[in-house]
Order: C-alpha cells, then sequence, then structure tokens
C-alpha cells in the first residue's frame, strides 16, 4: 500500500429539505445588499500574504514558488447570527496568467470531505495552463481544516477509519472505540453544529463577493461534487461554470454517505484480481481471478483468526479491509502493481511466514496506527455529522448484518464508516439541502467508481436536471480529470476545458472509453 493519505480517506455527505431553487435559496440566511446583515464579510478588504508560514512549511513554499498569494477570510460560525462569533477561512490565489482575457475566479475543492485546499490552486495551474491563463485560481481550506480556525478534537490521525468486523464482540468493540472518539469532541460544542455542507457553500459566497466577483466557477471532486450542487441549492444565481468529478449521489450525503460503496469496492477488487491473476507468475497470489480472491479472502480469515505481523505493525480484521479501501479507487498499472505487491507480503505473513520489514507496507500501516493526534479526522467527521441525521448504534449493526451475506468483506467497514456521528454530542444545526435546479454544470465520473458510485452519480445528473454528463466508460477509478489524479482522462479533460474556457457543455450525456 502506498502511504495513505488524509485525502484517501474517502469520503462524502448530505440528505433532503425541500421546495424550489427560490425557495431553498430563502430558507438560509439572505444574501445581503451593500447594507444587509451579511455586508462587513462581504465587504472586507482582504490582505494577501506571502503563502509561506515558517522555515518548515513544504506546502506554502510550493505555493510561494509558484507565485500564489494567501489569506484569511472572515465569516460568522452561524451564518445566521451574523454578529456571533466569527472564524477565518485560509485561502490562497494564483492571478489569471492572461490577464487581458481573464473571465473570473475559479474555487476548487478536493473532498474528504474535510481536505484542505490550498494547494489545487497549484495543481490545478500545473494540470491546465491553459485554464490557468483564464482564471484566478482559488484554493480553500474549508472551515475547520487546514489553515483555517481549527475544530480539533485530538483524534489519533489514522484511527478512525476501521471494519467492524466479523462478529458483534467485534463490532461493539469499534462502537466502543467511536463513542470514545466522539466523547473528545464534547469541548467543540459551540462549533459542531455549524460544519455542515450548507454552511461552507455559504462560506463560498463570501468569499465570492469579498473578491469582488459577481458569479462564482467551481471545481469539485468527490465531496466537493455535494458541496458545489449545495452551491448551486442555495446561490443559483450566482453559479458560473461548475464541474463536479465523481459525484456524490445527494440523498447518500451525510453520516450514511459510505452504505453504498461495499458492492462496488467488490467489483473494482474484482477487476483488480483479473490484473493480478495476469501476473501471477510474480506475484503468486492465483492463476485465475476466482483464486486471486480466494487468496484475499484467505488473508482476511488469517487476520480475523490472529492478528498478523507485519514488521513493527499489526494488521486484524479491523485493518485489513481498511487497507484494501485506501487501496482501490486507482485502477493504472503502478497502483494495481502496488496492492499486488501488498497483498502478496500479507499472504505470506498470513500462511505463517515472519515478515520483519515491507516498507511500503508498513508506511500506511504506521499511518493508521500512529499515536500523533490531529485535527484531521474529527473535522472530517464533523462535517459529515452535521451534514445529515444520526443513526442510533443498533441500526449500523443491523444494517451491516442484513448485508452479511452479500458483502461479507466491505460491508462491515463502509456500514459503519461514521459510527461516531451515532454518539455525537451535538445535532445539525439546520436541516440537510435538498439538491433539485437547473442550474448549468458538468459532472463528469468513471462507471466503475468504487467510492462514489456509478448510480450515484447519475443520481446527481438528474437532480441537476441543467447538466450534461461525461462518464469513462470501463474505468474502476475514482476521480478523473488532471487536478485530482495523476492519471488523467484526456477525453475528460477536453470536455472540462471546453466548458470552462468556452461555456460549452456536451449536446446530451456522453462516454469516453476507458484507456
Amino acid at each position: 500500500m502506498r502511504k495513505i493519505s488524509t485525502a484517501a480517506v474517502a469520503a462524502l455527505t448530505v440528505l433532503a429539505s425541500s421546495g424550489s431553487v427560490g425557495a431553498l435559496a430563502a430558507s438560509g440566511p439572505r444574501h445581503s445588499g451593500p447594507a444587509g446583515p451579511l455586508a462587513r464579510f462581504e465587504q472586507q478588504k482582504i490582505t494577501w500574504n506571502d503563502c509561506r508560514t515558517g522555515p518548515g512549511d513544504e506546502l506554502g513554499t510550493q505555493l510561494h514558488a509558484a507565485g500564489a498569494r494567501c489569506a484569511e477570510v472572515t465569516v460568522p460560525l452561524d451564518h445566521s447570527s451574523p454578529d456571533g462569533r466569527t472564524i477565518t477561512v485560509a485561502i490562497s490565489r494564483l492571478q489569471a496568467t492572461a490577464p487581458g482575457r481573464r473571465r473570473g475566479a475559479l474555487l476548487i475543492n478536493p473532498g474528504g470531505p474535510g481536505d484542505p485546499g490550498r494547494i489545487y490552486a497549484l495543481l490545478l495551474k500545473a494540470a491546465s495552463p491553459a485554464l490557468a491563463a483564464r482564471y484566478d485560481l482559488i484554493g480553500m481550506d474549508p472551515r475547520f481544516t487546514g489553515l483555517s480556525t481549527p475544530l480539533n478534537c485530538h483524534w489519533p490521525i489514522g484511527d478512525y477509519v476501521r471494519s467492524t468486523g466479523h462478529d458483534r464482540r467485534a463490532f461493539d468493540r469499534i462502537a466502543a472505540q467511536a463513542k470514545d472518539l466522539a466523547a473528545r469532541c464534547a469541548g467543540q460544542r459551540e462549533m459542531l453544529p455549524h460544519a455542515s455542507a450548507r454552511a461552507t457553500a455559504r462560506d463560498m459566497d463570501v468569499i465570492r463577493a469579498a473578491l469582488g466577483e459577481s458569479k462564482l466557477s467551481y471545481l469539485g471532486g468527490s465531496y466537493g461534487t455535494y458541496l458545489g450542487a449545495v452551491y448551486m441549492q442555495l446561490f443559483p444565481a450566482r453559479v458560473d461554470r461548475f464541474v463536479l468529478d465523481s459525484a456524490l449521489d445527494p440523498a447518500d450525503a451525510g453520516p450514511g454517505y459510505a452504505r453504498s460503496m461495499g458492492p462496488y469496492l467488490a467489483a473494482a477488487l474484482k477487476e483488480w484480481a483479473g490484473w493480478a491473476a495476469r501476473h501471477h507468475d510474480r506475484y503468486r497470489l492465483g492463476s485465475t481471478p476466482a483464486r486471486v480472491l480466494a487468496t484475499v479472502d484467505r488473508i482476511d480469515r488469517a487476520a480475523a483468526r490472529s492478528p498478523l505481523r507485519i514488521g513493527r505493525h499489526q494488521v486484524d480484521t479491523h485493518v485489513f479491509p481498511a487497507i484494501l479501501l485506501f487501496s482501490l479507487g486507482r485502477d493504472s498499472e503502478q497502483a494495481y502493481a502496488a496492492l499486488a505487491a501488498d497483498l502478496k507480503v500479507l499472504d505470506e505473513a498470513a500462511r505463517g511466514a515472519e515478515i520483519t520489514s515491507a516498507p511500503s507496507l508498513e508506511e500506511g500501516l504506521a499511518y493508521l496506527s500512529s499515536p500523533e493526534t490531529g485535527g484531521a479526522g474529527s473535522a472530517r467527521m464533523a462535517i459529515t455529522c452535521a451534514d445529515g441525521p444520526a443513526r442510533d448504534p443498533g441500526a449500523y449493526y443491523r444494517d451491516i448484518q442484513a448485508h452479511r451475506a452479500d458483502e461479507p468483506l466491505f460491508g462491515p467497514l463502509t456500514r459503519a464508516m461514521n459510527l461516531p456521528c451515532a454518539f455525537w454530542p451535538t445535532s445539525p444545526a439546520e436541516p440537510s439541502t435538498r439538491i433539485r435546479n437547473d442550474v448549468p454544470a458538468l459532472i463528469v465520473g468513471a462507471s466503475g467508481d468504487p467510492k462514489t458510485p456509478h448510480p450515484g452519480q447519475r443520481a446527481m445528473r438528474r437532480a441537476l436536471s441543467g447538466s450534461r454528463m461525461v462518464t469513462v466508460r470501463g474505468a474502476f477509478r475514482h476521480l478523473v480529470s488532471g487536478v485530482f489524479t495523476s492519471t488523467p482522462d484526456v477525453c475528460v479533460d477536453d470536455a472540462v476545458g471546453r466548458y470552462l474556457l468556452d461555456g460549452v457543455l456536451p449536446a446530451e450525456d456522453t462516454t469516453c472509453p476507458a484507456r
């Protein structure tokens, strides 16, 4: 397994309110005119600074070297109470390289939920110089993430993504851990209800106004597609050109966002198994896809009986499915080879071999078992728990049991992905957003996406009736546009470029062949 980045903790968000575009836009805090309640936020002067925060700031150094400037934008903690507590949202900007042809600001959000986004101004410039010429590229650390006002419950950095295992005893063990994690956030009660996509979308609109833009363009991936759709619902008149990569089913957002992943992760694993079978001479995992999958099952059963020791680390029934979750979603030769190499080591351990060193696998396991604490995981969970209603712990277990036979490997992981929400110390500040409008947008994705499955992408397409959709047919990858992946699809990027640069949507939904 390659190093597990915080961005890999796949995840997403929200359910439903009611009403038309106009009704929903009015349901939140009203966008103020010059003398309105939000005027002091919308008219604030942005002070652009050096992106470097200190000598060890690698991200800031990269942004600085590219010519970016960074700032903090002040927003209300609760947009319905603008005279109350305020927080800051950190942003970066790379100004359009062809200012005479500049057409506006393009904000990028990588998803998560809760992944910091300031670096994505630089990544988009590298992926598409043509877009960098025409747009000011804006990266944003959403509220409570990155350099924005933090929400830090001091969780172990990799300890909250765990399978609930094969039986009730294993489930209860993970439920107890989830309860403990939620309790650590009790001191953040003031902020927790205001971590939702609705609140972040309103932050985006304050940023738009403070930048002096009448409209905003946007490129969002994974959970960022839901955030973009919420903005479209709340502020339809301020939408310029929106691109949504690997769209989340808007009805799945919130604590249950990962429930539907299991069968699609299994399908992606089966696709990888076909590749591994064709490379049996190198990895010895099985000469047919069925035999490769039997090897995976053998590793899983061995880890359930007794943790597999890999150097200083252990792989048990809670960790093994998480390793697969992080590894699936990329279908390149390099990604497939990395997963095969890791499973070869795990298979040897399952057969009783002593594994004293496996550098690439140990690197990922070090993340999953790190004793370090931080705010990234709790901020992500706060966003998820604020985006929709929670279920009680028993509902999670009953859901897993109902799918135990057809989702034996991934169901206990994906159907309890956000179990801390069952014990969360606060409720959402407001109902989640029902997405239903005809604002134009471009939706792109892969037919075999295991993390935002294609039926959910189609649901987003139906909810955004003015949109068009481009699907990479036969691909088993999550995220398909150049800014979000190391293996971009030329067909997709051409469609994205035509829309963002020229405003041309496909005449109808279309497909691209997998490469």
